[in-house]
């Protein structure tokens, strides 16, 4: 018997300003209930006016990190979802702002898989970002070899395993 998904019924916002990107989610998160928004003010609203269990976010373009804050403040979890401010700096920004989890875009086709990470984390009383460096290291390793925050590895260290 399958096991059943963890987001199955959950209510998704999507935020991103390419339709292509907000089309790819709704797709491969069709177990949702998915709602999108391609600008900023169209995310405050839904936000400020709807019950989501989960607000994945783009950083540039729709000013993610103001619609982060938003989120928290509404107790919906915030994922960060971004191309164009993947960098170490905006990983560790938004660990420390309190998003529970940091995407690259270029790693959309597994955003189930990361989602329910979060919530498991979630149930089992664990850090959301306990299998990030698992997820993601080696990617980071390939993209961002020569960056000096992702060399200085005390940081990345202090992430939850558990």
């Amino acid at each position: 018997m399958e096991k059943k998904s963890l987001l199955e019924g959950k209510k998704i916002l999507i935020v991103d300003d390419e339709p292509d990107v907000l089309d790819t989610l709704e797709d491969l998160l069709d177990m949702c209930d998915v709602v999108k928004a391609s600008t900023f003010d169209e995310a405050k609203t839904a936000l400020e006016t709807q019950s989501f269990d989960i607000a994945i976010l783009d950083i540039m373009g729709v000013e993610g990190y103001s619609l982060l804050d938003i989120a928290k403040q509404q107790k919906i979890i915030p994922v960060m979802l971004t191309a164009h401010a993947l960098s170490p700096d905006h990983t560790i920004k938004s660990y420390k702002r309190g998003a529970a989890l940091y995407v690259p875009k270029d790693k959309i086709a597994n955003i189930a898989d990361y989602l329910e990470d979060v919530l498991e984390a979630i149930t089992r009383n664990k850090s959301t970002w306990w299998r990030w460096l698992e997820r993601f290291a080696s990617y980071y390793d390939q993209k961002f070899e020569k960056d000096p925050q992702w060399k200085d590895k005390e940081f990345w260290k202090s992430l939850p395993y558990a």
